[in-house]
């Protein structure tokens, strides 16, 4: 198949060098004209993913026009509040010569203002002609750049028969797809396990333990399901590689960007402060305030999502968010959890 990759971050650089490698016709396009001359002479993204060295089938793109008209599939791999306007830029060249099938989100966060999930931004600015989804699970960077075994889930929604040749394209004998119709199931997944890495962050950086720590992601699980569900999700999504596996590699991984920024808020860091010495986005920041809204609105009880947010946007010290997460009224939990 033919993909264009739109953005170069660490992601976004490592989903193309794996699908060039795995024979595809690829294309990376970085928001930046500087940033694309750089990768293109030196043939590696030395700021983003260092030591991965570029096949020389890979192409480095000024601009995303060229390679609209054979492209089949765009990976967005931009920050989710750049992802409209990404998708605006697509829309400049749309013609009725395209052959593209659809747009998957590779960035984990609901647009800030709208709150809306990244499927319906591909779909609200691209059309509904073509299908939007994602492809997320526990995923390592630089261990799918390097052909590690990973296994993730596409959520795609459109015809059954074009999902499959998708899924059986991406996949190889070092990554195992998995396919689903979940796109809010799978899209809030992707985008709420950074929230919870946050915690899990502030947690180990605090020295709570390791008891703290299984208590926060078993009880971080249940407010995905909880919260899930009330937009419409499937709860057995979340026992899957786009829930509980994003989770767990997300919460425990020592690469994590969101469970680092949670570590430095432990020391005693402002999230400003914090967001502003780093080169990559830490989306858990930003879907923790789009989800406290949307939370309101639905009134959603999510005990651990609201204290991580009045710690990061109300200045609440860490220790005194979890004595009034320990001190909650008992009669709202149930014996099974």
């Amino acid at each position: 198949m033919n993909f264009c990759v739109l953005g170069a971050g660490a992601w976004g650089t490592a989903m193309a060098v794996y699908l060039s490698k795995i024979g595809h016709s690829v294309s990376l396009v970085p928001r930046r004209v500087e940033h694309a001359l750089k990768l293109s002479s030196e043939r590696e993204n030395k700021d983003y993913l260092p030591g991965i060295k570029f096949d020389n089938d890979l192409q480095v793109g000024c601009s995303v026009r060229p390679v609209l008209m054979e492209c089949d599939y765009l990976f967005f791999a931009c920050p989710s509040h750049a992802l409209r306007k990404t998708c605006e830029v697509v829309k400049l060249f749309n013609s009725d010569s395209w052959k593209l099938k659809g747009g998957i989100a590779l960035c984990k966060g609901l647009e800030p203002n709208s709150n809306m999930f990244p499927h319906e931004v591909i779909q609200c600015e691209l059309g509904d002609e073509i299908g939007a989804g994602y492809l997320t699970g526990p995923s390592h960077a630089h261990d799918v750049a390097d052909d590690l075994p990973t296994a993730m889930v596409l959520a795609m929604n459109g015809a059954e028969n074009l999902l499959i040749d998708l899924q059986n394209a991406i996949s190889s004998g070092n990554m195992r797809i998995y396919r689903s119709h979940d796109r809010v199931g799978v899209g809030l997944g992707s985008c709420l396990k950074n929230v919870y890495a946050i915690a899990t962050g502030l947690s180990d950086g605090l020295g709570l333990g390791d008891n703290a720590r299984a208590a926060l992601l078993t009880r971080s699980m249940n407010e995905m399901i909880s919260l899930g569900v009330a937009l419409g999700g499937d709860s057995e999504t979340f026992f899957g590689l786009g829930g509980f596996g994003d989770l767990i590699g997300t919460c425990m991984g020592e690469w994590s960007r969101n469970r680092k920024f949670g570590l430095e808020l432990s020391k005693g860091g402002s999230p400003e402060e914090i967001i502003s010495k780093q080169k990559t986005v830490v989306e858990g920041y930003w879907a923790t305030g789009c989800f406290y809204n949307k939370c309101q609105h639905l009134k959603v009880e999510m005990p651990i999502l609201s204290e991580i947010y009045q710690i990061l946007y109300k200045e609440k010290d860490p220790l005194l968010a979890l004595r009034d997460l320990m001190n909650r009224d008992l009669k709202s939990e149930s014996g099974g959890e």
